[in-house]
């Protein structure tokens, strides 16, 4: 199996995935394999108990569902290439179940936290890094893997801004903080002493991971009672809640749609996306008067 998952690798580094999407996929395929053999033919039939596992068993949701047997396509699609498979009819399976799967089963929302109660989040960090790490997610919106790619030069604490790394995601790459968030900024980065030019570490001192990410965001939220590690979506505090979290809250403060999508760098697809230019002043004004501001005292 190791050699299978070796071979998939480069297959999918040789066709230009990315580290994320390839971490993903095996993680999908390594999963699958523990628990089913690889058949000279994959039928429709096959593949039934492991959609069964996935909603019954585990209760994941529609989207990571899908997730996992698209991995398991481009996985299929690779084993097909190398010889392994005579033909599999996943797409097939995909077409009947999932679709309609995705047709009875409407998403459901993240969960959204009160101004209060992020505040009792973030004030509950008992180091300053954590707490700078939440502060930053829930004042700049941006993603995870936007977050642990920054660098230390990427801020600049005299215009308030953040430059953050081109991505195929976002189309606005800088960003802004309050000056709320600015002073623990200034707090956390006084106490490097380090050369590492990341923005967020790990505890061996290496850049922060998704991971480290997710298990920091999950156990403080976890304590404060928002966060159910087997309950629904709307029932999980994850590092995305904090998007949420920033994308409605200037919405309800009266923030334009065009800022708030400008500020999330969506990926603009309309005409009058592309050619409304909305100016980096007019755009750092508004976001300092809706930015909803959480009265958080320094305590480190």
């Amino acid at each position: 199996m190791n050699n299978l998952i070796d071979g998939f690798v480069i297959d999918c580094k040789t066709m230009g995935y990315s580290c994320r999407t390839i971490e993903s996929y095996t993680g999908h395929v390594k999963y699958y394999l523990d628990r089913y053999s690889i058949k000279s033919q994959v039928e429709v039939d096959d593949l039934q108990p492991f959609l069964m596992h996935l909603r019954d068993e585990r209760n994941l949701t529609f989207s990571t569902i899908n997730a996992y047997f698209a991995s398991l396509s481009t996985f299929f699609d690779y084993l097909e290439h190398i010889g392994i498979l005579q033909k599999h009819e996943i797409g097939k399976f995909r077409k009947r179940y999932l679709r309609r799967y995705k047709k009875r089963h409407t998403p459901q929302q993240k969960q959204l936290i009160s101004i209060d109660k992020m505040r009792e989040l973030i004030e509950s960090a008992d180091s300053l890094e954590h707490l700078t790490l939440m502060i930053f997610l829930a004042k700049t919106g941006i993603r995870r893997n936007e977050l642990i790619t920054l660098d230390r030069s990427d801020i600049s604490l005299v215009s308030n801004t953040v430059l953050l790394k081109p991505t195929p995601k976002r189309s606005n790459r800088l960003v802004y903080f309050d000056d709320e968030c600015k002073a623990f900024l200034k707090a956390y980065l006084d106490t490097r002493k380090d050369k590492n030019p990341a923005l967020f570490l790990s505890t061996t001192g290496d850049r922060i991971s998704r991971n480290m990410v997710y298990k920091i965001v999950i156990e403080y939220a976890q304590k404060l009672g928002i966060h159910k590690p087997k309950g629904h979506v709307h029932e999980k505090f994850t590092p995305h809640c904090f998007r949420v979290w920033f994308t409605t809250h200037l919405r309800r403060s009266g923030m334009s749609k065009s800022f708030i999508q400008e500020l999330r760098g969506d990926v603009r697809g309309e005409a009058i996306d592309i050619y409304d230019h909305i100016e980096c002043d007019e755009l750092k004004t508004a976001y300092m008067r809706h930015i909803p501001q959480l009265g958080i005292v320094p305590k480190f």
